[in-house]
């Protein structure tokens, strides 16, 4: 059996972070392992309160897994520190780690910055350098690309600034009323289009989360970074498909929606 380690916070109400990561790269046929930044009251209505584990307890989470299943794939969520983001980038540099996927979390769909300057700049200069795979949405791209994304046209711009930047496939999510859900992917200069339709579904907690998991799934059974991502859309369409309906707020996804197998393989 293949495996992914995801390296993120954990959601006590199981929509997305840790939790959403677990289940997405279990029903993707993956062992799913972790190393916690993180802890966090939530539920579909907001965060309560946050509790960051220390640099050195993350460095020795990673070790205890490298050390004894190395991971095939690596999925990296929101790291709110730098001395936290500089620890996982010296660990996965360390072990040669493979098929590192990051969700660069810094931006709400407001716009409002979620992490600290110095951790985006600690970001940019330690954990996209050894990616294989960045997957933004449009408020990360304009901070990653420095430039406004308005249309398609601007959304591959910025994917491939980001993509000759930092040297790694850029998927541009798609959403926040521009595209329609369609996701544009920079590789080496060539561009994949990921056409989407908007599913009408407000529980959309965790969709970040679950795409960039499926993506390091995928790489972990040996797909193609354009197979991972065309597989994991797949996926996160039919979990919003299901119409789960938990909780007062954006509700989580049915992750298990597919219970019996369909995306093990």
């Amino acid at each position: 059996m293949k495996t992914a380690l995801s390296i993120a916070g954990s959601d006590s109400c199981g929509g997305a972070g840790i939790q959403a990561d677990i289940k997405t790269i279990t029903l993707n046929g993956v062992y799913a392992m972790s190393a916690i930044t993180a802890l966090t009251a939530q539920n579909t209505t907001g965060v309560c309160a946050v509790y960051e584990v220390s640099p050195e307890f993350l460095g020795h989470q990673i070790d205890a897994v490298f050390e004894d299943i190395r991971p095939d794939a690596v999925k990296i969520g929101m790291v709110s520190s730098s001395a936290l983001i500089e620890m996982i980038a010296e660990r996965l540099t360390f072990y040669k780690a493979d098929n590192i996927v990051v969700d660069p979390v810094m931006v709400a769909t407001s716009g409002a910055r979620l992490i600290a300057e110095d951790a985006v700049q600690a970001l940019k200069e330690n954990l996209l350098p050894i990616a294989k795979v960045i997957t933004p949405n449009i408020p990360e791209a304009q901070v990653l690309a420095e430039m406004k994304i308005t249309d398609r046209n601007s959304m591959s711009c910025a994917a491939e600034v980001i993509d000759r930047r930092y040297s790694a496939a850029v998927l541009v999510k798609g959403g926040h009323s521009i595209s329609d859900a369609t996701d544009i992917l920079c590789r080496n200069g060539i561009f994949t289009t990921f056409e989407g339709k908007r599913i009408n579904n407000p529980n959309t907690h965790g969709t970040g989360c679950t795409l960039s998991s499926a993506i390091a799934a995928n790489l972990a059974k040996g797909y193609s970074i354009e197979q991972a991502v065309e597989k994991a859309k797949e996926y996160i369409s039919g979990a919003l498909s299901a119409m789960l309906d938990l909780g007062k707020g954006s509700g989580p996804m049915d992750h298990a929606f597919d219970y019996n197998g369909q995306f093990r393989n």
